[in-house]
């Protein structure tokens, strides 16, 4: 129970700076472009980078913080940097055939699943 109430306030934390930072960059970058959104996904991916190296190379961060800042805090922050990590291990792995797969199928199958929910919305 403590892991899952963990989980949930690293989840909140991640949630309010996701909200606060794509604010500021709205505000600051103005609002003709997704400038919040891509401020998220490209600090999330650096900071997934920064904390696997800390984490995994380095040992400094036991397993359970692993899991709540990893699955918490960076899952309610932005997947995006899962996404890219998981990219970046079929690059490292030379799995190009998967690599395109993941890439292409988020993306397509993203866009399709998104315009099948309006659909189904308007219908029902």
């Amino acid at each position: 129970m403590e892991k899952i109430l963990l989980l949930a306030l690293a989840g909140a934390c991640g949630t309010v700076l996701r909200y606060w930072l794509s604010g500021l960059a709205h505000k600051i970058l103005g609002p003709d472009f997704p400038w919040g959104t891509m401020t998220v996904n490209i600090t999330g991916c650096f900071l997934f980078g920064l904390f696997w190296v800390l984490a995994f190379e380095r040992g400094l961060v036991s397993g359970q913080a692993r899991i709540i800042i990893l699955v918490g805090f960076m899952g309610a922050f932005t997947t995006f940097s899962t996404y890219i990590f998981e990219s970046s291990a079929l690059i490292q792995d030379v799995q190009w055939i998967k690599l395109g797969l993941n890439l292409m199928g988020q993306n397509i199958l993203g866009f399709g699943a998104l315009y099948l929910g309006y659909i189904c919305a308007r219908i029902f």
